[in-house]
């Protein structure tokens, strides 16, 4: 009796532990009305993009969907619209894994849309294979679609007063590495039939998420434009949706036990999204709606320019 008492105290003490660390709530205080301004938010049909929308269309911003399944958008624009009740949500076609549809996408929004206050790069995924364009799938829709969107939009978010770019990386960066070699010669950073091949490539793509939120932050130095890299939080989302089953049985208990729910998952992007007086912060590392320190690897000044320098050229930029 007393062994399971011990063990029970025990279990317990690491449940506590860990809701008050690694999946630790936080919660985005700023009342700041969105009024009048464009959001863009990727991947904003589902998980933490979804979430993310229906807050900033109730703080009265128009809100534009960009997300590669239309059926989903459709109905996350119909779901978002009724709980916001802000009719200025709308849905354009944008495929990530796709640089032609990228470059269409902001086509297609410059002609038709005056302003642009607030860029969310939000979408991603753990998956194995091949973008439209060769690249390792990771890489090329968590890191290279959401690079050429960025820089092909700065200039819009530039007219205005004040405009933001907020990316949705990971803790996960921390394990990531850059191997620009296998990258040049072979259009990834890693892949593999295996799921934990294919998660270090995802943790080396949000390693590329914050390296460019680095370098993004210095090449917008004395323009109205800022920019922020988020870990959200250990969140219920669809990123994992492309692992094996069993993978799926192993982890779905746990996530419904610890994990943070999506809007809880939103908070820290939308702390950067709106949160007045941060400006000073630009090109920081953002979690539980807070300043990180990141490591080393995370705030390497080579580094992040020969990524960008690289992603210029394999985006069709340079």
């Amino acid at each position: 009796m007393l062994a399971l008492i011990v063990a029970a105290v025990v279990v317990v003490g690491v449940y506590v532990i860990l809701v008050e660390t690694l999946f630790k709530k936080s919660k985005c205080k700023s009342c700041t009305a969105m009024v009048g301004k464009t959001v863009i938010i990727t991947g904003g049909n589902t998980g933490i993009g979804k979430a993310t929308a229906v807050d900033l269309a109730r703080r009265g911003a128009r809100v534009i969907l960009a997300c590669r399944n239309q059926q989903r958008a459709e109905a996350a624009v119909s779901d978002i619209k009724r709980e916001s009740r802000n009719a200025e949500v709308v849905y354009m076609q944008l495929d990530l894994g796709s640089l032609q549809s990228v470059r269409s996408f902001t086509e297609t929004f410059l002609k038709t849309e005056p302003r642009l206050d607030l860029l969310i790069n939000n979408a991603g995924l753990v998956a194995d294979g091949r973008t439209e364009d060769g690249f390792g799938i990771e890489f090329g829709v968590n890191h290279l679609g959401h690079f050429l969107l960025t820089c092909l939009l700065l200039d819009r978010l530039k007219e205005g007063s004040g405009g933001r770019v907020v990316t949705v990386s990971s803790m996960a960066y921390r394990w990531g590495t850059i191997d620009f070699d296998s990258l040049i010669s072979n259009k990834d950073l890693g892949t593999g039939r295996y799921s934990w091949q294919f998660f270090h490539a995802y943790c080396n793509s949000k390693l590329c998420n914050v390296l460019f939120n680095h370098e993004l932050a210095k090449r917008l130095k004395g323009t109205n434009v800022t920019c922020y890299s988020v870990h959200p939080g250990v969140v219920r989302t669809e990123l994992s949706r492309n692992v094996g089953l069993w993978q799926k049985v192993f982890i779905e208990p746990i996530a419904r036990l610890l994990f943070l729910d999506t809007v809880d998952g939103s908070q820290t992007t939308l702390h950067c999204a709106v949160q007045e007086g941060i400006e000073h912060l630009s090109g920081h590392h953002f979690s539980r709606c807070a300043p990180q320190d990141v490591c080393p690897k995370g705030k390497d000044d080579a580094v992040a320019r020969k990524l960008w320098e690289v992603s210029e050229r394999l985006s069709g930029l340079a």
